[in-house]
């Protein structure tokens, strides 16, 4: 594997790849990027021994790039992650990271133009390499990816060609891959996510039996942990991936770990599409008021003029409103108290002409205006409070309202480009600066499940999870950060002050890494949980070409400790979803598509693909 990259999301990356997926890793930085600072990789399994291996290779680095792509190769270190120096990733420095003979290679430059050429350049260099680009324009991103697909089916006579090699290129965007993760972290406190099928999915540990604990237990079971022994340490046996169930049966005391949806079972905001609640939305509180007491004074003199003439309830209902509108003939020779209930319903009337005008004005200033977006509605608690409203924000407030979780929205700029799609959505929205007071307090934040504070300021966030902190010491805050120290210390600090309070300091590069990975492993790669020293990938596959599926059951597909067939994948109205729960008796077909979990050595075999130095 290689990857190219000029910032944060570099390091991550390659960590995740060597730490997760055990993958052998060249990382190409500028030489700048290696000198000003060094990188910081993410925490995987052995999180800090790794940090200090990928710290000190880079510390021990000697030479810079002469800024005419000259490459400076580093060594491999033992953890697998070798380090060169590029000024920019043009052919030289493509083919001194070893390109031509690489399965994979991911480019991550925070530049589009620079991962478009680097891209072209590498597959003319080996037209059977797996692409990863990260772009912002997501709409030339669909063309690149066309393209890059188009030429490596002209060089290899396929896309993939029967030896194991997967020529795909996908593209993929920060804010995209983000946002399932920071959304889950709102609403569960783990951004370890699996996203398919428009659901999100995570792994749970569930307490053996007996435990006092009575679990659900959730769509599949993916692992037994080691066994512990009488000092509650664990054993040499280490886990037992995809077991069958006579394991589980027979597990006795070991903790399994379950797959189960990400949802959310609290209060819901209302819908706002029937009559009073877009009544409410349309007309202000006061002028709401209004309208009911002219209301009830129309109904108080009709009532009277029944009592006091004696007609029919629905006349006196019409002469009263003949009255207020000062349309009736005088009661000129009739009883007194007639006379004084015209002369008051000719008062009324006076008194509505303004209340109508307002009326007007208002149901035009509101849909002229910003005020046409939603305000958060009384008594509303267990929402989630979503701090910007930017690129990384509104793919946030969507896929938490894909996941039907209630969203209150702030954001200080009136022209912010996720302020329609909260308007579509119907999501109510506090605009105000986050850092003056009374605006958290809009939006009910007293009342709040989450915070998720992803404006790009980073110095904004904190402080809005400092002042949410002071009001709601319990609440649950979501951080984004972009500096990855930063975020480290910020994380720390927070846990210290708030031991029983649930927090998060990410920064995107962070959340963005495992998609990234799991696109380089291939496209039928959705993600990847860690069990203790091991690690169970999902993917999603075609039947069709693969024996070991075609024509079987799902229970004589089934191997244990290898793969295991979770769903089947189905199309409805161009939109996909998952079947789960398949009976042992379903029959596999060649044209369907199913979700599975599998260990590395597994999925490699039921690919054709080499193993990396660990199954």
């Amino acid at each position: 594997m290689v990857v190219c990259g000029d910032d944060g999301l570099a390091h991550r990356l390659a960590a995740e790849l060597r730490g997760v997926y055990g993958e052998q890793v060249t990382l190409v930085v500028p030489a700048s990027e290696r000198t000003v600072r060094p990188p910081v990789v993410v925490r995987a399994r052995s999180a800090s021994a790794l940090l200090d291996r990928v710290v000190t290779a880079a510390a021990g680095l000697t030479g810079n790039g002469n800024g005419n792509g000259a490459v400076t190769a580093a060594g491999e270190p033992p953890n697998g992650i070798r380090l060169m120096e590029a000024a920019e990733p043009n052919e030289a420095a493509l083919a001194g990271a070893g390109v031509e003979r690489a399965d994979a290679l991911a480019l991550v430059y925070d530049d589009d133009e620079t991962n478009i050429r680097a891209a072209l350049t590498a597959r003319r260099l080996n037209p059977r390499l797996r692409l990863v680009l990260r772009l912002y324009n997501r709409r030339l991103g669909q063309h690149i990816e066309e393209l890059l697909d188009q030429a490596a089916t002209l060089a290899t006579g396929g896309p993939a060609d029967g030896t194991g090699f997967d020529a795909s290129t996908t593209v993929l965007s920060d804010a995209d891959t983000a946002a399932p993760a920071l959304a889950a972290t709102a609403l569960t406190g783990t951004s370890k996510v699996l996203q398919t099928g428009g659901l999100l999915l995570r792994a749970v540990e569930r307490p053996p039996a007996g435990a006092g604990v009575s679990a659900a237990p959730g769509l599949a079971t993916l692992a037994l942990l080691s066994p512990t022994d009488s000092a509650g340490l664990g054993g040499d046996q280490g886990p037992t991936l995809l077991p069958d169930a006579a394991a589980v049966r027979d597990g006795g005391g070991r903790t399994t770990v379950v797959l189960e949806q990400v949802s959310y079972a609290g209060p819901a905001l209302p819908d706002g599409r029937g009559v009073m609640p877009w009544f409410a939305s349309l007309f202000s509180r006061r002028l709401r008021w209004s309208l009911a007491g002219m209301v009830g004074c129309v109904v108080a003199l009709a009532v009277a003029l029944w009592l006091v003439t004696g007609i029919h309830p629905l006349r006196a209902f019409y002469l009263t409103l003949l009255d207020l509108f000062a349309i009736d003939d005088p009661a000129i020779g009739q009883s007194v108290g007639r006379q004084i209930l015209q002369l008051l319903s000719g008062l009324a009337g006076l008194l509505l002409l303004p209340v109508l005008l307002a009326a007007v004005l208002e149901a035009l200033g509101t849909f002229r205006t910003t005020s046409s977006l939603r305000k958060p509605p009384r008594g509303l608690g267990g929402h989630v409070v979503l701090l910007g409203l930017g690129k990384i924000g509104t793919r946030v407030l969507t896929r938490l309202r894909e996941l039907n979780i209630p969203v209150v929205c702030v954001e200080s700029d009136p022209e912010a480009r996720g302020l329609a799609t909260a308007r579509r959505l119907r999501v109510p929205v506090v605009l105000g600066d986050v850092t003056q007071e009374g605006v958290l307090e809009a939006a009910k934040i007293h009342r709040a499940h989450a915070l998720l504070a992803v404006t790009s300021a980073d110095t904004t966030n904190l402080e809005a999870v400092l002042y949410a902190r002071a009001v709601h010491p319990d609440l649950r805050v979501v951080l984004r950060l972009y500096d990855d120290d930063f975020a480290t210390a910020v994380y720390r600090t927070l846990r210290a002050a708030h031991p029983r309070a649930s927090t998060r300091s990410r920064s995107v590069s962070h959340l963005a890494a495992p998609a990234f990975a799991g696109a380089m492993m291939g496209r039928q790669i959705l993600g990847a949980f860690p069990v203790e020293r091991r690690v169970l990938l999902f993917a999603a596959v075609d039947v069709g070409g693969h024996p070991q599926l075609e024509g079987k059951t799902v229970g004589e597909a089934f191997r244990a400790g290898f793969w295991r067939v979770l769903a089947l994948e189905t199309a409805t109205g161009g939109n996909s979803a998952l079947v789960w729960d398949l009976p042992d008796t379903y029959v596999l077909r060649d044209t369907d598509r199913v979700l599975l979990a599998a260990t590395r050595r597994g999925l490699a075999e039921l690919l054709g693909r080499r193993t990396g130095s660990r199954g």
